[in-house]
């Protein structure tokens, strides 16, 4: 695949220097891309939203796909591949998941194993973990897994769909849409954590660990913290990202329909109470914005202004956003407008950012520094 570059810049004034956060594309022409990520070494894995995850060796995308399900996918709109994690002992075991739409509507969340090829997984090896039910409505299917520090493996579900979440699911604990659900991958089926918050309680989904979601679209853990980031796109007015600090013992409830944002939706529901977590950050729709994409809290070395920092972005206006905090608050602001349709984020082994454009391309964080103009003496 050729290989193009596009250089996109942003100064940002500091004391004795300034900072250019630069954009590089390092894939293009690809295929919806939906999400991105390692296994823990040097290769990145795309994944297209068809059905097909593809590898970038850093050169190039390998001519064959790692795993090819498209024949077990619906897609597109909101439903596809939306969602590939590899286990933390990948190099041992070769296991890792995926979350697809299947045919119905219905979401799974499946294992494979590599191949004797460590290019190509084993098509034949897939074992089903969970499959829920998501066939009134084809949006609102979330998609994302990510292992947690503590070893269990972690998805991001929607409501269910339509507007408004018209069948309360979110807020419902016998119904697992709506929610962030947390496996033991490890154990036997139904591969249930034992300290999973409403394990103990009748009625209610023993694999839910956090509620009150309505599409969260990307959620990602802080490398060194264990801190969980929740990026969850609102109904008419208020995207959020929500928080919950690694020492949490699970159970959150973010709002959703009660609350969009930190803002009341469906007063018939109650819209306060100490049982609800206000996000750390909202935007409003007022400056065109309408679909947030989770991204992650920056580790690596590439950009030394950004570490600490929480990158995230817009998927309608292409708006890429630093959230910053201070003590217990945080504020976001602009870091780079850009024409992309901003499907998702990723990291690679060293920490680094990239963001996926849904109309094809994968691009690179970096920052240039360069010395500041100072006008001269007389």
């Amino acid at each position: 695949m050729k290989r193009t570059l596009l250089l996109v810049w942003l100064l940002v004034a500091t004391a004795a220097a300034a900072q250019d956060i630069v954009l590089t594309n390092i894939v293009t022409g690809l295929d919806l891309p939906l999400g991105l990520t390692h296994a823990g070494d040097t290769r990145l894995f795309i994944t297209l939203q068809r059905g097909r995850i593809v590898i970038w060796d850093g050169t190039r995308i390998l001519p064959a796909p790692f795993l090819d399900v498209s024949g077990l996918v619906s897609c597109c709109g909101e439903r596809g591949l939306l969602g590939v994690a590899f286990h933390p002992q990948y190099a041992t075991n070769g296991f890792f998941y995926v979350f697809y739409t299947r045919g119905d509507g219905d979401i799974v969340i499946a294992r494979y194993r590599v191949s004797s090829d460590p290019n190509r997984a084993d098509p034949a090896s897939a074992t089903a973990l969970l499959i829920l039910e998501h066939s009134q409505f084809g949006n609102h299917n979330g998609g994302q897994l990510q292992f947690g520090p503590d070893g269990y493996l972690y998805a991001g579900v929607g409501d269910g769909g339509s507007g408004g979440d018209p069948n309360n699911r979110a807020q419902n604990l016998g119904d697992p849409l709506g929610k962030i659900l947390r496996l033991d991958v490890n154990a036997a089926s139904p591969f249930i954590p034992p300290t999973n918050p409403f394990v103990p309680q009748a009625g209610a989904r023993p694999e839910i660990w956090a509620y009150g979601l309505r599409n969260p679209w990307r959620f990602s853990f802080d490398r060194e913290t264990g801190d969980l980031f929740i990026a969850d796109v609102g109904q008419a007015a208020w995207e959020e990202i929500d928080f919950q600090p690694r020492g949490s013992l699970g159970g959150e409830n973010y709002g959703w329909r009660r609350l969009e944002g930190t803002h009341c939706f469906n007063p018939t529901s109650g819209c306060s109470g100490p049982a609800l977590t206000a996000p750390i950050l909202e935007c409003s729709h007022n400056d065109g914005s309408c679909s947030v994409t989770g991204g992650y809290r920056y580790r690596g070395v590439r950009m030394p202004s950004l570490r600490g920092a929480y990158v995230y972005g817009d998927f309608c206006t292409g708006k890429l956003w630093v959230g910053t905090q201070s003590g217990e608050a945080w504020t976001s602001r602009l870091l780079l407008q850009t024409s992309m349709q901003i499907s998702s984020f990723g990291e690679d082994l060293n920490s680094e950012l990239y963001v996926v454009d849904l109309r094809g391309g994968v691009y690179a964080f970096s920052e240039r520094l360069r010395a500041r103009h100072r006008a001269a003496k007389h």
